[in-house]
This record gives C-alpha cells, sequence and structure tokens, in this order.
C-alpha cells in the first residue's frame, strides 16, 4: 500500500515539476515529497485510533497503580507509559512533578521522563514506515531500556536526596504516608465514555497533536531531503563510519547542541542510514538530539539541583554510547529485507 507514496512522488516531481532523478536537486525533491505525503497519512490514520484508545485514561489511577507494583515493574510501567503519551521532553516536567508529590520512587518517574521524549505513537509510526517493523522494534526495545537503566541508577544512588527542596519535601511526605498506610493511593473510577464522546476526543488529539508537529514532519524531512540529495554519498560512512569505537561518542556530542522532538529527527535518521552511517552510531546521535535536550535541563533545573542535573546527564549520554556500541553489532541483521 505504501508503494502508492513512491509513485506519487515520481509522478510530482519528475513528471509535474520536470525534475531529472539523476539530479541532487531531484533527489532531494522525490524524497521530501514521498516521506510527507507518506509520513502525514499514516501519521493522521494512527494517531486518531490510538486517540480513541487512550480517551478514558486516567492518570489517578495510573499512579495509583504504578504505587502498588514492586520496583522491577515499577520501572517497566513508568517506561512503558512513557512510551505511550505523547509528550515532548518539556510537556513531561508537570506530570513528573505530579509523580513524585504523590511519593512514587524517583527512579520510576524518571524512567518516565527519559523514555517519554524518545518514543511516542508518532515516532513509531514513521520508523514502521520508513525503516521497517525490526529497526522499529529495536528502538522501542532501547528506547525503554533506557529509561529503566537510568531510574534504576538514580534509585540506587538515592536521586531524590538532590530535588530542590520544596519538591524533595513533599516527595517524603508523600512517600512517608504510602508506607505508613496513612496516605491515599485509590484512584477515582474515570467515567466510561460513549463512542460519541471518544470520537470528539480523538478529534482534539488528532487536531491538536499533528498542529503541533507538522512542522516538525517538514523541517525534519526537509532536512533529511537535504542531506539525501545534497551530501557526498561517502562523507557519512567515511567520517563517523569506520568502525571505530570513538564513533559513536563523536555522534552523541554532535548531538547534543541541537534540538529536535522523535518526530522531526526519524527522518534524518532514515537519511544518515542511507548515507551509510552505521544503524548503531545513527541512533545514538539521534537520542542525544531528543532526550538531551537543553530546554529540558532549563525545566528541570527548577527542581532539581545541579548535581542530580548532571547525574542524569551523565547516566543518560552513557546509555546512548552503549546503545550505539550494541545496535551497530545487530545492526546487518535490524536492516536486512529493508
Amino acid at each position: 500500500m505504501l508503494e502508492i507514496f513512491t509513485l506519487l512522488a515520481n509522478w510530482l516531481s519528475y513528471d509535474v515539476i520536470g525534475l531529472s532523478p539523476d539530479t541532487r536537486l531531484g533527489a532531494s525533491v522525490h524524497f521530501f515529497i514521498e516521506d510527507t505525503t507518506k509520513i502525514l497519512f499514516l501519521l493522521v490514520a494512527m494517531i486518531y485510533v490510538i486517540a480513541l484508545i487512550r480517551a478514558s485514561l486516567n492518570l489517578e489511577r495510573v499512579r495509583a497503580y504504578i504505587q502498588r507494583r514492586n520496583r522491577f515493574a515499577g520501572y517497566l510501567f513508568g517506561s512503558g507509559f512513557g512510551a505511550i503519551t505523547p509528550f515532548c521532553s518539556c510537556s513531561s516536567i508537570p506530570l513528573f512533578l505530579g509523580f513524585t508529590s504523590a511519593g512514587i520512587p524517583l527512579g520510576i518517574t524518571m524512567a518516565f521522563l527519559f523514555t517519554s521524549p524518545i518514543i511516542n505513537e508518532v515516532a513509531v509510526i514513521m520508523l514502521w514506515g520508513l525503516l521497517g517493523w525490526k529497526f522499529t522494534l529495536a528502538y522501542v526495545v532501547v528506547g525503554m531500556a533506557v529509561g529503566m537503566i537510568g531510574g534504576l541508577l538514580l534509585d540506587t544512588l538515592r536521586g531524590e536526596r538532590w530535588l530542590k527542596d520544596f519538591a524533595a519535601k513533599a516527595y517524603q511526605k508523600a512517600a512517608a504516608e504510602v508506607e505508613a498506610g496513612t496516605g491515599t493511593i485509590e484512584a477515582p473510577d474515570a467515567p466510561r465514555l460513549t463512542f460519541s464522546e471518544r470520537h470528539q476526543f480523538a478529534k482534539q488529539e488528532l487536531a491538536e497533536i499533528v498542529g503541533r508537529i507538522w512542522k516538525w514532519v517538514l523541517i525534519g524531512v526537509g532536512l533529511g531531503a537535504a542531506l539525501h540529495g545534497f551530501v557526498p554519498d561517502n562523507w557519512f560512512a567515511a567520517n563517523l563510519g569506520s568502525g571505530q569505537w570513538w564513533n559513536v561518542p563523536a555522534a552523541v556530542v554532535a548531538g547534543l547542541p541541537l534540538y529536535s522532538n522523535a518526530t522531526g529527527v526519524i527522518p534524518v535518521m532514515e537519511s544518515l542510514i542511507m548515507k551509510g552511517l552505521p544503524v548503531g552510531t545513527t541512533l545514538a546521535f539521534c537520542m542525544s538530539t531528543v532526550a538531551a535536550s537543553f530546554p529540558e535541563f532549563v525545566m528541570l533545573k527548577q527542581v532539581m539541583t545541579f548535581r542530580l542535573l548532571l547525574l542524569i546527564f551523565v547516566i543518560l549520554l552513557a546509555n546512548f554510547m552503549v546503545v550505539g556500541w550494541v545496535i551497530n553489532l545487530v545492526g546487518p541483521w535490524l536492516m536486512v529485507g529493508h
């Protein structure tokens, strides 16, 4: 079915606009048209369906459920909840504060915060359409692993000690109440919505999400198209694709000054892989761009001390490098059939 977008791009690029497929401009314009139409179609269809399912999600019940689980299940649930919620790194902060003030362990809360900007349904839809199911599955597993490992390390190091005073007091008070059995972890049942109400919710969420991300789609695909058409085929492979151990750390550091979300960075990821950059190195670069963003750390500074922020930063960078090295080992299998 997705071949229709290739045919559409062929027709618009080569027949209507009159470009040649053998030119750099022709290749860039074809890439841009094909990926933009494919991504927007998948987004509209899938976001609506997922929003229907999410329509009755009760965040209070989610928090109550997390508090009842053992720690490992909590990491898994926090990371999984981050993966299915359409929040960028900055818009996740209010929910992070709500979890902290509810006495949920910091590691579980951070598992959510680490995973949320890396994975969302938009990223999954785009990856599936652009790079296939194997790479998509690896991306989801890796993104959730980053969240869970980061959360485990923060709990092991008792990172809650380095929250700002007001956040630490709220966390300690709620945690003590839950431990003593005097705090409430019950959540009211959400009223069941009719299909018409779910439809209205899905329409509103579709309009909100697409309205928020369409520019990132165009920016990301535009940059990917420029890389695809105008950067020499062997440039990335020659500079960061030699297979040396330092290629992955170099890619992580290169991604730090940049800022994008998962929606905008995925077309760039596709183009980098097509240019010969190893899969793991590409993934490390893109995760650094998305999850170690300057705006997120500015907001977190309001509730965390510099020591905790530095610890989170180091954990993220270490995770991204390990991810890059591991994925590079299995990269050829991920791209088989693509």
